[in-house]
């Protein structure tokens, strides 16, 4: 055999061997969970006497029923279902990521906003982004991680407003954690990766392939796996630990909770994130996580007839559906029929000029002056009301004038979309609670790990910088300390001076889309809450993305079934361009708890895994 023909036959089994180990490694499911998943199936209007939560898993919906029926309050149930979401939803809501909260106190008759956003470092200049050559923050760049701000939310609400240590509220998250839980839908959508994704994402960051993949790059992840969060159990534990270790020594409820908050923002939590950091040239510094604070505010309030709309201040794109809201208000929306062809393109219109007013003007208020109230003015929204259009929009409809101030004005073409990238985790997740004594709380938590997930920790630091602009005259631009424009908020609805409903969602830039349909079906067409999340629902990308690259599509509708043969034919006389999704197929679990009478209904969304539980 000739020497060249050996070399053939070495280098055919070099590449052979690799591909057959390939084929020999265990690919199918990991120890598999009977389940009964509630993802797109039928749910039930939820009636409960005393107090009821929907939340964005069936376990953190049954966590937080637990802590009510044990003598719990709606801040302590919130908490617990917030931390079993951590666990069971990470990959959309990821520790110690971001979680806007609204929190109506029924004692003192108030209604508060805690802004659990973390803020940008001090390294994180748009400048230092600009001269590494990124036109917009990068994705999957530990450069996306803001200053966590979970920590921080959860020991404010509830040194405020709760009653149980954050030991016994952790109980059960971290129980799950360990003894694991089946791979729900949409977990498995959000982490369904190719072959060739499980190898990058393995190499490019290895501690998120260990949490999500179990350093198994071979092997895919299938619903019903047995799904386990050692590293986040065993932070939750640490926490809890510093919490009972200052209890121990006499000191006070609030002041444990202190020494736990002490504990990520300056001590062994706050050492790993910046070693790591620092050993990856990262930008979160000590200083950072010192320096951080959360902070309690007033709402934004708008007016639907006899309602107030309570919204997430400007840091997040709250405000917009106050607007869409104030612009429809005296619209004939009965009269143009319910998901008729004109109720359809006019509601897509009403979102598209309310998003572009949002892109102009609204980003932190610690940094931006935003026009809040001429956005949510009677005049405004005649103006707003005058650029409706009988025919799609396509381009970006211009943002509405207000006096004395320059609105930003994207300068990219019209139409651009980008093609995405790898995505390891997505979306959002959610939690309402309403308890006996009417004290109401919803959170929205987020993110996901599409950066480095700090190692022996399992945390999350998330993307969320991508949010932020680095246009120059952008209104969400990123300046150091300054927190991004972001897509998840909550709302509370008032009828009269009374607590009516508190709801929320995921889905990014359609969260208002889905908030202010549900909210339509309901409050304008009757609709009880179950049905009004039921009904099928379109979505708009006719304005700039919150997400980097922050691309856009005009005059194109993604429309559910039955929707979609109903009014693809009007629509499309009107300039638009439909795009059929299933029934149920648009991405955004809407949770809805209401009080009816003396009793509370809630509905949860079949897009979702989100669960109602109450009694």
């Amino acid at each position: 055999m000739s020497r060249r023909k050996k070399i053939s036959i070495i280098l055919a089994v070099l590449l052979l061997l690799p591909i057959l180990g390939w084929l020999l490694l265990p690919k199918g499911p990991r120890d598999p969970l009977p389940f009964a998943d509630p993802w797109r199936q039928p749910r039930p209007l939820l009636r409960a006497g005393q107090h009821a939560v929907v939340a964005g898993t069936p376990w953190a919906a049954e966590t937080a029923l637990e802590v009510l029926e044990q003598g719990g309050n709606a801040v302590d149930a919130a908490i617990a279902g917030l931390l079993m979401l951590y666990v069971t939803h990470g990959e959309a809501s990821g520790f110690p990521g971001i979680m806007p909260t609204l929190l109506y106190h029924a004692g003192s008759d108030t209604v508060l906003g805690y802004v659990g956003v973390g803020v940008a470092p001090g390294l994180a200049t748009r400048q230092r982004m600009l001269e590494a050559g990124f036109e917009h923050v990068p994705e999957m760049h530990l450069w996306a991680q803001l200053v966590p701000a979970a920590p921080d939310g959860i020991v404010a609400l509830l040194q405020a407003y709760g009653s149980r240590s954050f030991a016994e509220l952790a109980a059960p998250a971290i129980r799950q954690a360990r003894q694991g839980f089946p791979v729900h839908q949409v977990m498995a959508k959000n982490l369904d990766l190719s072959l060739a994704e499980r190898i990058g994402y393995s190499w490019l960051m290895p501690s998120n392939a260990e949490v999500y993949l179990k350093g198994q790059w071979w092997r895919p992840i299938h619903h019903s796996d047995r799904f386990t969060r050692p590293d986040l159990a065993q932070t939750f534990e640490r926490m809890a630990a510093v919490e009972q270790a200052a209890l121990a020594t006499g000191a006070s409820r609030g002041d444990a909770l202190q020494a736990l908050r002490d504990f990520c923002y300056r001590g062994e939590m706050a050492s790993a994130i910046v070693q790591y950091h620092q050993q990856h040239q990262g930008l979160i510094r000590q200083q950072d996580l010192s320096n951080y604070r959360g902070k309690w505010e007033r709402p934004i309030v708008g007016h639907f007839g006899p309602y107030r709309v309570y919204v997430s201040g400007c840091w997040s794109q709250g405000i917009a559906l106050a607007e869409m809201l104030h612009i429809l208000e005296p619209m004939d929306l009965q009269g143009l029929g319910h998901n008729s062809v004109a109720y359809v393109h006019l509601l897509a219109q009403v979102i598209e000029l309310a998003m572009m007013d949002r892109e102009a003007y609204v980003g932190d208020p610690d940094f931006v002056q935003v026009p809040v109230d001429s956005l949510l003015s009677a005049p405004f929204a005649r103006r707003r009301r005058r650029a409706l259009s009988e025919q799609a929009f396509d381009r970006l409809p211009p943002p509405g004038s207000i006096g004395g101030l320059k609105p930003y004005l994207p300068a990219e073409p019209p139409g651009t979309v980008k093609a995405a990238g790898l995505k390891a985790g997505d979306d959002t997740s959610q939690i309402v609670v309403v308890d006996s004594a009417g004290n109401a709380v919803a959170i929205t938590p987020s993110d996901f790990p599409m950066t480095p997930i700090i190692p022996g920790w399992d945390l999350t630091l998330g993307n969320r910088m991508t949010q932020f602009r680095l246009q120059a005259n952008h209104p969400a631009v990123l300046q150091p300390g300054k927190r991004p424009r972001v897509t998840p908020q909550a709302v509370m609805v008032f009828k009269g001076n009374d607590f009516y409903m508190a709801l929320n969602t995921p889905g990014g830039d359609n969260q208002l889309q889905a908030l202010l349909q549900v909210l339509l079906n309901h409050l304008v067409f009757g609709m009880d809450i179950q049905r009004a999340i039921d009904q099928p629902r379109f979505k708009t990308s006719g304005f700039p993305s919150s997400f980097s690259p922050h691309s856009w599509e005009s005059a194109r509708l993604l429309v559910e079934a039955p929707l979609y043969e109903a009014v693809a034919a009007g629509l499309g006389e009107k300039g638009y361009k439909l795009k059929p999704a299933p029934r149920w197929g648009i991405d955004a679990g809407v949770g809805a708890v209401m009080r009816a009478g003396s009793g509370l209904l809630a509905g949860s969304d079949p897009r979702a895994e989100t669960t109602a539980k109450g009694r």
